[in-house]
């Protein structure tokens, strides 16, 4: 008698009648089959089901968000390089290696890419610059690893570009609510450390002073850390003892 060896099911775990059934709208079985009779005939179903439908939408979602980070990424070079006004839906394919049609199917216009640009740029950042805050380190350190998230890497980002400028006065003008919340949390972040609510403020507005002449990104940073210092030296000398 020939014995027939079925391969190891390692993706199907035993089941019950009912949780297959559950899995598998099409799937049925007799009242009386039992768990192991049931989960080698529910193999094929199972990956028949898990190759033509739950694996191709799980492709395709990922796929997505995929394509939707490169358009992110080349708009914004093109923005940065090219402003908002000379750059065109086919500027922004080319760079993304993506048809018009494909762009389409994720934005409607320029505008609307402009506005996601914007708010991956600065809101993406936010949950880390949380995260820097309410951390152990002493306040120079935290208050030092809030300013490099929320002001230092935005700038990173835009020192040396022809529309820089532009871009970020073309940001605040689409979408004020989205550059006000960055400030917002940027404020919140620095409260939690400094414990006093003027004292941020203040902090915040010298902050803003330090952008003024259009640093470099090297001394943008030292200024951040001498800046740092005159409002957090207290905390971080008692560390350092």
């Amino acid at each position: 008698m020939m014995t027939v060896r079925f391969p190891p099911v390692r993706e199907c775990p035993l089941l019950t009648t009912s949780s297959l059934c559950s899995y598998v709208p099409s799937f049925s079985l007799s009242p009386t089959a039992g768990p192991a009779e049931a989960n080698w005939r529910y193999r094929d179903k199972y990956f028949n089901f898990c190759q033509n439908v739950y694996m191709p939408l799980k492709a395709t979602k990922v796929k997505i968000e995929a394509r939707r980070r490169t358009i992110l990424q080349a708009a914004q070079w093109c923005f940065l390089n090219f402003g908002f006004g000379k750059t065109t839906f086919d500027d922004i394919a080319k760079r993304a290696n993506l048809s018009r049609t494909l762009l389409y199917k994720q934005f409607t216009d320029k505008e609307a890419i402009f506005t996601a640009v914007f708010e991956n740029w600065l809101v993406a950042k936010q949950p880390a610059a949380r995260q820097a805050a309410t951390g152990k380190e002493s306040r120079y350190r935290r208050l030092l690893a809030v300013c490099r998230i929320m002001v230092l890497e935005p700038w990173k980002d835009m020192f040396g570009a022809p529309m820089a400028g532009e871009f970020q006065d073309v940001c605040e003008r689409l979408d004020p609510e989205i550059a006000q919340a960055h400030r917002t949390v940027t404020l919140d972040c620095i409260t939690s450390i400094l414990t006093d609510a003027s004292v941020a403020e203040v902090f915040l507005l010298a902050l803003d002073g330090l952008l003024a002449d259009e640093p470099s990104v090297t001394a943008l940073d030292a200024r951040m850390q001498l800046l740092v210092e005159r409002f957090a030296s207290d905390s971080s000398r008692k560390v350092a003892k």
